[in-house]
């Protein structure tokens, strides 16, 4: 038996002006063939699983192609058709295929594919044929179309955010196919999709709210004839259609089973809607708790508006300036500004120098920081992070970096590519300690947390404007569903009516290794 492997991943603000382009995924990863095993076998990736899972049951594997950009503006139409077109490319030249396994991250929007991972799964599932079994992981902030159910045998989800089980979620989807494979059972699927949307803020799946929606998930998990149950928490940055939260359940031929799982879960949900209310501390607020803390170790300031995990460009200086208005805190901020990387190098270590930085993308309120610094450190900007970490990458690259501090006592990392702060090695790399600092501003939400609450007691997420801001009301919605909790809060919810029945192949899949 022999299984292909195929990784599309991008998260897509519609928010933010101007496209995604090719360039962007070639500078992060565009693969085929043997280059997907040698970049993602022994890692910490979805795909890192499904290599070492298929290895595992003794399946031949088919690397076939892989293609991430980091979260970013909608793509454009001709690289989305580029990008479809070398995925079915490989797959169609790979000879003898029995299933395909594939990593999707389910929040990607082309101009020409509002539902690009839908019409991803749609594509490949013409091209391998309804009786060959396809089974897909996706992200936890994924908007899951009719689509990607009705054409794939199951979809796996994340359970962590942060996400820290990617390879773990790998390894159950080739566990699942070899399964299917022998025959040993027939996943069906279904899912639920409520009219509510959760705001990034409340998805932290190890706090409430969201723990309770895990925690009867893992009860319901347990439950005879049940393969996989899992929790969808929505991308609420992408103005689209199937934009929202949901939940999928996997069952061994028992359609019946995986809907009356989802049924449950969409009902506790809708039950407890009101306890998914937007919660972050306003700047000023922010900066009194961390005054608080004094003494007890660094303090994290998650940027929610500046959120590069959620596409936001990583420039803003808001919470800069407001901790060098009130002259107590050592502060340290991260700001993707290449100009002024490029400036601080050119004067080398060491040199003193007048600046300006961040606020360059013309997305943030605050204006640029300016004034003399003095340059620290310059470093390459590439570092690795050995432990499972949000994401699931091991290797980075921030360009050219350069580490400068103002008069005030401000400690400023200037990078060349955009890098979510998901790892200590990142300041560790350039020489910073953490505990040198009374205050890290961290340009994410959750995605931080796993690796900054080893060295930060406390992390307060801090309400700031940008295109990643708290609160779905902040965002003028053109494509959405109508109602949708919370910005319609009275609208009606038939669970019923929300159930999408996913693929049903052939009884017994075993034995089947014609070309797709």
């Amino acid at each position: 038996m022999r299984v292909g492997i195929i990784s599309l991943l991008h998260e897509s603000n519609t928010f933010l002006p101007g496209l995604t382009t090719l360039a962007d995924f070639q500078r992060d990863h565009l693969l085929t063939g043997q280059a997907v095993a040698d970049y993602f076998i022994g890692g910490h990736h979805e795909a890192s699983g499904f290599f070492e899972g298929l290895a595992a049951e003794g399946l031949s594997v088919a690397p076939l192609f892989a293609a991430r950009a980091m979260p970013s503006a909608a793509i454009e139409a001709s690289t989305a058709d580029r990008l479809l077109d070398m995925m079915l490319g490989q797959l169609g030249s790979a000879g003898p295929i029995d299933g395909l396994l594939v990593a999707l991250h389910g929040a990607a929007v082309a101009e020409n594919h509002p539902d690009l991972d839908g019409a991803c799964l749609t594509r490949l599932r013409a091209a391998l044929g309804p009786d060959r079994p396809m089974v897909c992981t996706l992200d936890a902030h994924a908007n899951v179309s009719p689509a990607m159910v009705r054409m794939t045998d199951a979809l796996i989800a994340y359970r962590t955010n942060p996400h820290l089980d990617q390879r773990d979620r790998g390894l159950e989807a080739a566990g699942l196919m070899a399964r299917t494979l022998s025959g040993d059972v027939r996943p069906v699927q279904a899912a639920a999709l409520p009219p509510l949307a959760i705001g990034i803020e409340s998805q932290h799946t190890g706090r409430q709210p969201a723990r309770q929606l895990y925690d009867l998930a893992d009860r319901i998990r347990r439950r005879e004839g049940l393969l996989s149950v899992s929790v969808i928490l929505g991308f609420p940055y992408a103005d689209v259609v199937e934009m929202g939260s949901g939940f999928i359940a996997v069952s061994d031929d028992r359609p019946d089973f995986a809907r009356r799982a989802v049924s449950e879960l969409a009902g506790l949900l809708w039950q407890r809607r009101e306890d998914f209310a937007a919660g972050a501390l306003a700047v000023e607020a922010a900066l009194d708790a961390a005054e608080s803390c004094r003494g007890e170790g660094p303090v994290g300031l998650l940027d929610i508006g500046d959120n590069v995990g959620g596409g936001s460009p990583g420039d803003g200086t808001l919470l800069a300036h407001a901790i060098l208005k009130r002259k107590c805190f050592r502060g340290l901020v991260c700001l993707w500004d290449p100009p002024a990387a490029d400036q601080a190098r050119r004067a080398g270590a060491g040199a003193r120098l007048s600046i300006r930085m961040g606020a360059r993308s013309g997305f943030q309120p605050a204006p640029p920081l300016e004034g003399e610094v003095t340059v620290v450190r310059l470093h390459p900007g590439t570092f690795a992070e050995l432990q499972a970490r949000h994401g699931g990458q091991s290797a980075f690259d921030m360009g050219p970096t350069a580490v400068v501090t103002t008069d005030a006592g401000l400690t400023v990392m200037l990078t060349t590519h955009r890098v979510m702060p998901v790892s200590l090695a990142q300041l560790t790399c350039c020489g910073l300690d953490p505990a040198g600092f009374d205050v890290i501003v961290l340009k994410g939400v959750h995605a931080p947390v796993a690796a900054y609450q080893e060295v930060c007691p406390r992390l307060f997420l801090v309400d700031t404007p940008g295109v990643t801001r708290c609160g779905l009301d902040a965002f003028a919605y053109r494509r959405r569903r109508r109602p949708l909790y919370p910005l319609e809060r009275d609208g009606p919810c038939d669970i019923e009516q929300t159930l999408v029945d996913g693929h049903r192949g052939a009884p017994d899949r075993a034995h089947r290794s014609d070309p797709p």
